[in-house]
Parts: structure tokens; C-alpha cells; sequence
């Protein structure tokens, strides 16, 4: 019972150590996926994926040792063209039927200036994997009209598509591909504060 009793007051203890770890949820309503890719040379196209999630967990207040994981749904894929999109959701691109979702999880966090951070991460795309950056902005933090604390954030970076598989590439007579081999993405993110627990 004296082995319990103490192994029970060790572990309290070391709980009462640990840092508050504060968990902030997408509100998905005022957030947004959306990427940019050259179109004939000449022009850009842009979309944005509907359907996603994101939480970050920290427990620091300025969010330099802030943890990000998110999941975005391919067959919300949206540049506001049916045949383009469908085009997109297929083989040719991102096989949203083989490959449903892509994924972030991030493996460092840097604050790099007063509201500024760089976030690497594991990108996944059709079960390709490769680390990206994310240059991210905090744009400040305030109370919403019911009662929670948000906080707005704006993320991006440069991947090339080639390197998760999504390969679809038509030459043009002028040189250059018919769709650019560079995605620029941005994110913009809303994040409402749920609760602080033990690490």
C-alpha cells in the first residue's frame, strides 16, 4: 500500500509540472485552403478545398512551441468549374477516390519575429510525404462576440506538385506546361480556444 501511496504522489507531482497544454480548433466558417498555379504561361487559376480540419496545440502564449495537424478532404477540391474539378478529383491528378485526404503535421515551430513563425512539416499527398515550410503570420488574438478567445493566422508556401505524384502535364508549343509544375498555397485560419488540460 506505501508503494502505491508513494508512486501515486510522484506521479501527481510530476503532473503538476508539466506545462498546460491549450488546444485552438479551425472555425471552419471564417477559414480558408487555397492554392494558385500558372495556367498556359500566360495566366493563373485559382482554387480552394471546402471540407477541412486543423488544431494547433501549444502551451506557450506567443505559440513558438505550437504543434499544427490538419486534414483536408479531396473531392472538395473548388476552382469553380465542374469539369475542371472533376478532372482534378481523378487519376490524372489526385485520385480523391484512392487518395481522400491530404495531410499536415507539423515537426517544428519557429518564431522568427514578433507575429511571424516558420512551420516545418510533413506534407502528404497521394501517400507522397515530403517536408515543407510554411511561412505564418499571427494577426493578433481577440474575444468574439460569444464569449471564446480567436486567433487569425495567414500560412504559405511553395510545393511542387511533380514530387507528390500528381503528374498530369501537357506541353505547349511555346514551351512551358499547360499547368505549371509550382502550387502556391495559402491558408488562412480562425482558430477558436476550446480548453487548457495537462500535457
Amino acid at each position: 500500500m506505501k508503494n502505491i501511496l508513494n508512486l501515486f504522489v510522484a506521479t501527481l507531482l510530476f503532473a503538476v509540472g508539466l506545462p498546460a497544454q491549450t488546444v485552438w480548433k479551425a472555425d471552419k466558417a471564417h477559414s480558408s485552403v487555397n492554392f494558385s498555379v500558372s495556367h498556359m504561361v500566360i495566366s493563373e487559376v485559382v482554387g480552394n478545398f471546402k471540407d477541412f480540419d486543423a488544431t494547433l496545440t501549444t502551451s506557450k502564449d506567443d505559440f513558438s512551441d505550437a504543434a499544427i495537424q490538419a486534414t483536408i478532404k479531396i473531392a472538395s477540391v473548388n476552382t469553380e468549374n465542374e469539369a475542371r474539378d472533376k478532372h482534378l478529383r481523378s487519376d490524372d491528378f489526385f485520385n480523391a477516390e484512392k487518395f481522400p485526404t491530404m495531410t499536415f503535421k507539423s515537426t517544428k515551430t519557429e518564431k522568427v519575429g514578433d507575429d511571424t513563425y516558420k512551420i516545418t512539416g510533413d506534407l502528404t499527398i497521394r501517400d507522397v510525404t515530403k517536408s515543407v515550410v510554411l511561412d505564418t503570420k499571427l494577426f493578433g488574438q481577440t474575444k468574439t462576440p460569444w464569449g471564446m478567445t480567436a486567433a487569425g493566422f495567414k500560412a504559405t508556401t511553395t510545393i511542387d506538385r511533380l514530387e507528390f505524384g500528381v503528374k498530369w502535364s501537357k506541353a505547349m508549343e511555346t514551351g512551358g506546361l499547360m499547368v505549371g509544375k509550382n502550387v502556391n498555397i495559402t491558408l488562412l485560419f480562425e482558430l477558436d480556444k476550446q480548453e487548457a488540460s495537462p500535457k
